[in-house]
């Protein structure tokens, strides 16, 4: 706390999706949108950062007229949107998806993985076809139908342990459990003594783990999409409210999170706001730069 902000000098808003920047029904609020558009058209960049593949990403990123290189997956890819260039991907490796699909089925979570846009699910091989990344998903369960209402994203069923023979596939984007959260620590120190400090598991919403590579971040993911777009930490105002929002924290200038963010995301913030719940984004927004 204690930065002051010169709304003049900001250049680019990285924004959460959930939690932050929708309605807890992960909808867009219609003030949040109307805002945002009125930044865009006065020459605000926005740069959407979320743990969601782009596919899952794009209606909120077309209701809001933003484009340009943006951080999806935790950072663990950055493309340029809406024509979907992929600018850096960083990918964990086939024995990392194996044990944690191994964990899972022990102890009877979902879990569930993403190839790289242009890769096919049978061959690991690059398919022109498919424009999007590739969801996957060990069994189909209410776990797997709460995602797809949660994301759109159709699933492909397919025994997840079979990647690893797989000669061509060189990696997943990321791995991810929709378990209790009372699961989470004990899902967090099997990955940590098998993998050490080579993979870092984050949560990202109440249920979801996400796995991914030590290194990879949403701040990291932030300062690739900066430079691409030619801007400087202090001309950036970073929003989230999970512990995968932090790293963005201190790649931007300044950040803020909700009210609703747990204890430990707001103590990290430089400013707090309204609930997500009230459309508190657009409230901050509208004080700060109207």
């Amino acid at each position: 706390m204690g930065k002051k902000i010169e709304s003049e000098k900001i250049k680019a808003l990285a924004i959460d999706l959930d939690g932050t920047t929708l309605l807890p029904d992960s909808t867009l609020g219609e003030r949040t949108k109307a805002c945002i558009h009125k930044l865009i058209s006065g020459g605000m960049q926005i740069i959407i950062s979320t743990g969601r593949a782009i596919e899952a990403s794009e209606k909120y990123r077309s209701a809001m007229g933003a484009q340009g290189p943006m951080v999806f997956f935790n950072g663990a890819e950055v493309a340029d949107v809406p024509s979907g260039k992929i600018l850096h991907t960083d990918l964990i490796g086939l024995d990392v998806v194996d044990f944690g699909t191994e964990i899972a089925r022990e102890l009877g979570v979902h879990y569930q993985v993403y190839l790289s846009a242009g890769i096919s699910p049978d061959t690991g091989r690059e398919d022109p076809q498919r424009k999007w990344e590739t969801l996957l998903i060990d069994r189909y369960g209410p776990e797997a139908e709460m995602y797809y209402k949660h994301t759109g994203i159709t699933p492909v069923v397919k025994d997840l342990k079979s990647l690893a023979a797989m000669p061509d596939l060189k990696g997943c984007i990321k791995g991810m459990y929709i378990a209790d959260p009372s699961l989470h620590d004990e899902i967090r120190g099997r990955i940590s003594e098998r993998f050490g400090g080579r993979i870092c598991v984050m949560r990202s919403f109440p249920t979801f783990l996400e796995v991914i590579n030590n290194g990879v971040s949403k701040g990291e993911g932030l300062k690739i999409a900066m430079r691409h777009r030619g801007l400087k930490p202090e001309e950036v105002i970073a929003f989230g409210d999970e512990e995968n929002d932090v790293p963005m924290f201190t790649a931007a200038g300044f950040s803020a999170a909700p009210e609703n963010a747990r204890d430990k995301i707001r103590e990290a913030a430089d400013f707090i706001y309204g609930s997500n719940a009230n459309e508190g984004l657009a409230e901050y927004l509208e004080k700060t730069f109207f």
